[in-house]
């Protein structure tokens, strides 16, 4: 077998988490309101756009995934902030020589609104990133009432990055 170096690496994530009573809801580090006072259930803060964001980092370069670095049996990830565990993330990457070309995720929930919400969530991912702004995709949509979005049960995101060797 040959080794090759390839200079591109496609990552691909996902993250869902339960929505319950008497938790924040927080998306791309965005304190939202929704209608029903739901919050994401998860060790850490649960936001599912930075969780999402980060398997598809490690998974562009075979490192594994989040629960590898951030276990939820280690009491020092209990409600940590996701955009912090992200830079350690990001941190990872640029340390193997790697950059962040772009980033495409779509959240789905049946509410709240996202839209306007967006901007702030792509200001938040960039700042932690350092990637511009029109680098970074965030779109949000429904499950048309079906499965556990559409139930409202919970909230899920995919995302996809594109990195390049330095």
């Amino acid at each position: 077998m040959t080794s090759h170096s390839p200079r591109f690496r496609i990552g691909n994530g996902y993250d869902i988490h339960r929505l319950k009573k008497g938790r924040d809801l927080i998306i791309g580090g965005v304190k939202l309101e929704h209608p029903n006072n739901l919050g994401l259930d998860g060790h850490s803060d649960a936001d599912v756009l930075s969780h999402s964001i980060m398997d598809a980092l490690l998974g562009a370069l075979s490192l594994g995934d989040i629960g590898k670095y951030f276990p939820p049996s280690d009491n020092k990830w209990k409600n940590a902030d996701s955009l912090i565990l992200l830079s350690k993330v990001v941190e990872l990457i640029k340390n193997k020589r790697w950059i962040i070309n772009n980033i495409d995720s779509v959240i789905v929930a049946e509410r709240p609104k996202f839209l306007p919400h967006i901007d702030s969530m792509k200001d938040n991912i960039s700042k932690v990133i350092g990637l511009e702004r029109d680098l970074i995709g965030i779109k949000a949509t429904t499950n048309e009432t079906l499965g556990p979005e559409g139930r409202e049960e919970g909230i899920s995101c995919h995302s996809v990055v594109l990195l390049e060797k330095e």
